[in-house]
Parts: C-alpha cells; structure tokens; sequence
C-alpha cells in the first residue's frame, strides 16, 4: 500500500458537526465511493482498499461522529439513527450526491441500510460487509438464542464505565474483540491504541442509545420495537459479503434478508471474519469495483 495516495481533510457538516475524512483518488473523478467503518475502528482501516480504488474513483471516508478527530458530542441523543444517518446524508451531499457506491461495515453499516432505505437518491450501489440488516437482526435479537449470547458484549458496552474500564491496562480489553487476528501488526495496534486514546465514549454511545441489543427480561423494549417494512426495505441494488467466521454476527443474520434486499448479492466468505477488510481488502476492493462497473 502506498501511504502517500491517503490524504487527509476536515467535512464541515450543518449543526456544527465536523468529521475527520481520509481520501485517495483524483478529486476531480467523478465516479465517487464512500466508506464507513465500524466499531472499534476508524477511517484509517480502509486505506488499503482505497489505494487499490483510487485509479477508478474518489473515495472517501470519514471517521464518524464520535471518533478520533470528529465532533463528539456528549448528550446521548446526538448517537441517535437520525442524527448518524443525517451526518452521513450531509457527507454525502458535501462531496458530490449522488455516489457511485457507499460501502459499509459493522456500525457503519447500520447506518447504510437506514440510508439507503430512507435517501436512496443519495446513493446508486450498496456495498455492506458483516453488518445486519435492522430487520433480521431484530428478528435474531428476539428468536435465535445463539445471536443473543453472541451479541452479549453489547450489554457490557452499555455500562456508564464501559469506557474506563476498556481502557485499563493498555485496552486489555479490547484487543480479544479482534481474535488475536493475524493482520493486527505492531503498526496497526499503535494505531489503534491513538484511536481508541482520542475517547470511547462517542464510540460506546453507539451501543447505549440503540434498542437493538439482546433482551434483558419480558419487558425489554425490544419486544415492543417495531420495523415498518417501508422504512427498511432497501431497493438500491446491495452486494452484501459476510466473513462466516464471524463470533458476534451469525449467519442466521442472512436467512431472509431477499425481502428487504430484493436486489441483493450475497459473497459469503468462509475462510474470513468479522475483521475481513482487514484479513481480505482485495476481495472486499474487488467488490467494490465490480459495483462500480
């Protein structure tokens, strides 16, 4: 990868919000890619399948509201979906709506499929990366007892000390997320340890102020949480690639998704995880391009 095709800039946005952007390609290309990454990660994690874009289109991605160089407001209701969703809407509209391809992983991909449900001009192809679609994931959440024990770190996360007690002891406690993975080199902790030192509060705000997250008891709001399928049906044509490999995503996740994807392409990855930009950034840049085309 060539570092020196990644630049760096700031995005204004309306409501005072400013996101971090990195970027590679011709600024003045008009062919565009947006992407989003996850949690807990950053713009920074799509360097390499930007580079391998770059000769093909403007790419660019923000590190979202809450991360490291990005306003991080602390009232909880700015992590709500609108106010996320309308940070990414507003990006887009900055660098030239509508994009070509908007790609997604994890968080950002939550974000995606409300997007590209709600604002589909915004947007001509969707390309999402173990990320569930809101609907099955509620439907899992409240049927599949394996989604629900894979998906209890998230209780943890909610906890008000979540961030202090994530950050203990050089982020002890961070580092399992990633599996011991192969790919997290000395070069990638110390970037992620910068990351994860610029606060986790915004990032955790994810996960507290989000309904979908596994059942405490009978009484949970999840059980009374409704997804009208007008308002997550998702008609822009998706390339979805999941990393079977996944601890926390099952593949459940998938079964039926075709009623709220009806243009839907399905790579399912065996060898890989959740961390495949990571494990596999030519297959995940392929992919791209081949929405691209």
């Amino acid at each position: 990868m060539d570092a020196s095709m990644i630049e760096t800039f700031e995005l204004p946005l309306p409501g005072g919000i400013t996101l971090a952007c990195r970027a590679a390609g011709a600024p003045a290309n008009p062919r565009r890619v947006m992407l989003l990454h996850g949690f807990p990660e950053a713009a920074f994690v799509w360097d390499e399948v930007m580079t391998r874009l770059a000769p093909r289109a403007r790419c660019v991605a923000p590190n979202l509201r809450g991360y490291a160089g990005s306003s991080a407001p602390a009232a909880l209701a700015a992590y709500r979906a609108r106010e996320l969703v309308g940070d990414v809407a507003a990006a887009i509209e900055a660098t030239g709506a509508p994009i070509d391809v908007l790609v997604a992983h994890d968080w950002g991909g939550a974000l995606a499929w409300n997007l590209a449900a709600q604002r589909p001009e915004l947007l001509r192809r969707l390309v999402m990366i173990n990320s569930p679609h809101p609907a099955t994931f509620l439907r899992e959440l409240r049927q599949n007892p394996a989604q629900q024990a894979a998906s209890a770190y998230m209780s943890f996360l909610c906890r008000p000390d979540a961030g202090r007690l994530l950050a203990e002891n050089d982020f002890a406690r961070l580092w399992p997320f990633f599996d011991d993975a192969a790919w997290l080199t000395p070069a990638l902790r110390e970037r992620y340890r910068a990351v994860w030192g610029a606060g986790l509060e915004g990032p955790l705000n994810y996960y507290r102020a989000s309904p979908l997250r596994p059942p405490t008891g009978p009484d949970d709001v999840l059980h009374a949480l409704v997804l009208p399928d007008e308002a997550v049906t998702v008609r822009v044509p998706t390339t979805l690639i999941w990393g079977e490999r996944d601890r926390a995503l099952l593949t459940g996740l998938l079964d039926g998704l075709e009623r709220w994807v009806p243009e839907l392409r399905c790579l399912r990855v065996a060898d890989a995880s959740h961390w495949i930009v990571h494990e596999r950034p030519a297959l995940v840049a392929d992919a791209v391009a081949a929405a691209l085309d």
